[in-house]
C-alpha cells in the first residue's frame, strides 16, 4: 500500500468507493469519473505503479478477471459494446499511479462525432445503483 496512493486508499476503507466486487487479489469499482454510465475499474489490491512492474503471473490473474467484469458491465447497462484501458505512466495519461483496467461500456448513439465521449463527475447514490446491478451480473456468472 502507498499512503498517497487514492486506490490504495479506497481499498484501505479510508474513502469511500461503489465498489462491485472484492476479493483477496482484485477490487472492482466504479468510476467516479465515468466515461460513460457503468465505466468499471478493475484494481490489483496490491499496489503496483504501472503494469511493468507487477509480476507476470498478476498480469495474468489481472486480465483474466477483466472479460467477468466487461460481461457483466454489458449486461446490466444494455451497452452495445465496451472498449478496455489500460494507461501506463503520465505520458500514457495514467492519472493514479497504481495499475488499474477500464472497462467501459459503449452505446450506439455515444459518439456520433466519432470523438470519446466526456467525462463527468457522477454521484455516489448513482454509482452505488449501477454498481449494485452489475454485482448481481457478477454473481450470476
Amino acid at each position: 500500500m502507498s499512503k498517497s496512493c487514492i486506490f490504495c486508499s479506497i481499498i484501505a476503507g479510508e474513502i469511500p468507493s461503489a465498489q462491485v466486487y472484492r476479493d483477496s487479489d482484485f477490487v472492482v469499482i466504479m468510476d467516479k469519473y465515468p466515461i460513460n454510465r457503468g465505466h468499471t475499474l478493475v484494481i490489483p489490491v496490491k499496489h503496483y505503479d504501472t503494469l511493468l512492474h507487477m509480476p507476470l503471473a498478476e498480469v495474468g490473474r489481472l486480465y483474466a478477471a477483466v472479460p467477468a467484469v466487461a460481461k457483466a458491465v454489458v449486461s446490466a447497462v444494455g451497452a452495445d459494446g465496451f472498449n478496455i484501458g489500460q494507461n501506463n505512466g503520465i505520458a500514457a495519461n495514467q492519472i493514479v499511479p497504481h495499475v488499474h483496467v477500464h472497462v467501459i461500456p459503449r452505446f450506439a448513439d455515444d459518439s456520433p462525432d466519432g470523438k470519446w465521449p466526456t467525462r463527468r463527475v457522477a454521484d455516489m447514490k448513482e454509482l452505488g445503483g449501477l454498481a449494485e446491478k452489475i454485482r448481481k451480473k457478477v454473481k450470476a456468472k
